[in-house]
């Protein structure tokens, strides 16, 4: 296991959480299912406690709380996506039943947990040495909830 490790929550279902995830993102892999060997506040004798897996090449866990948390917005996990066929499956996919939308390329999927699903355009846009480029990139995408590759080139360009 790495040294640093992101943990997620979840109430009893973090395997199929996180065999949906590995499922989306390429270079991923469940690593380890860890079970308990008794039973504790969180489950049974036998059930999934931790999942330890690597999404995109970033290691995580998934524990097995017992109770479901509230994600808020202070973190969530980013996508860079090569193009918009891939932000489209993605979006479509984690927010699927009972993921919902947010804004500016953020949504949670039905766990809660919130994801921002970002074009690889998007950094160089923002960055972009013309400060025209990135504040019309920057007040493009304030007006969206999934990102759209077309329409922020359009308005880069002006």
């Amino acid at each position: 296991m790495p040294k640093v490790s992101t943990c997620l929550w979840f109430g009893r279902d973090a395997e199929a959480a996180v065999r949906f995830y590995v499922s989306l993102v390429p270079e991923s892999r469940v690593t380890l299912v860890q079970r308990s060997p008794a039973s504790w506040p969180g489950g049974a004798a036998g059930d999934v406690v931790i999942v330890t897996f690597i999404l995109g090449g970033q290691s995580f866990q998934a524990l097995n709380g017992g109770q479901p948390v509230k994600y808020e917005t202070a973190a969530s996990i980013s996508v860079e996506c090569e193009d918009q066929a891939e932000v489209d499956r993605l979006w479509a996919a984690l927010t699927a039943d009972g993921g919902a939308e947010i804004m500016c390329g953020w949504l949670r999927d039905k766990w809660g947990v919130p994801w921002q699903i970002v074009p690889k355009i998007l950094p160089k846009l923002l960055a972009d040495p013309d400060p025209g480029v990135a504040a019309r990139a920057f007040a493009a995408i304030s007006q969206m909830v999934k990102l759209d590759v077309a329409a922020l080139e359009r308005a880069a360009v002006g």
